[in-house]
């Protein structure tokens, strides 16, 4: 089996690339407390009987993938373009998913600043991580 491509070494690559490592990889453990809150205390219904497994599992996603993408970019694997891309469409949909569910008044306010503020700027830099740290011929 062979390794993996790599962008570059870890110790070889810009410096904004290694910001981006660090923080996408605590973003994606600092969710894990988030994802216990969601999961104790999001209201179980009879319309939806695995609400909180519905948007705990979503989160979790998303956890997932900008840990993922952190670690990979950190070790310059090439790879972090797939999770980065994978990540921007989990966190698309999430900020799709919470306006659409949420309750009107307060709730729909907190779904829609978290979609414009958090989700969606979030998405965006996943898109673009991905497409620079595509691997192209000749680089």
């Amino acid at each position: 089996m062979t390794n993996p491509p790599m962008i570059a070494a870890a110790s070889a690559l810009p410096l904004l690339l290694r910001r981006a490592a660090t923080v996408l990889t605590v973003l994606g453990v600092a969710m894990v407390p988030w994802l216990v809150f969601l999961h104790t205390g999001l209201p179980a219904t009879d319309q939806a009987s695995h609400w909180a497994w519905t948007w705990t599992g979503l989160d979790s996603a998303e956890a997932l993938g900008l840990f993922s993408t952190g670690l990979l970019l950190g070790r310059g694997d090439c790879r972090a373009c797939l999770t980065s891309a994978a990540t921007s469409a989990v966190l698309l949909v999430d900020a799709w998913f919470d306006t659409m569910t949420a309750a009107p008044g307060s709730d729909f306010t907190s779904a829609v600043l978290m979609a414009v503020f958090a989700e969606l700027p979030l998405s965006v830099a996943c898109a673009v991580l991905a497409t620079r740290t595509f691997p192209r011929s000749g680089r």
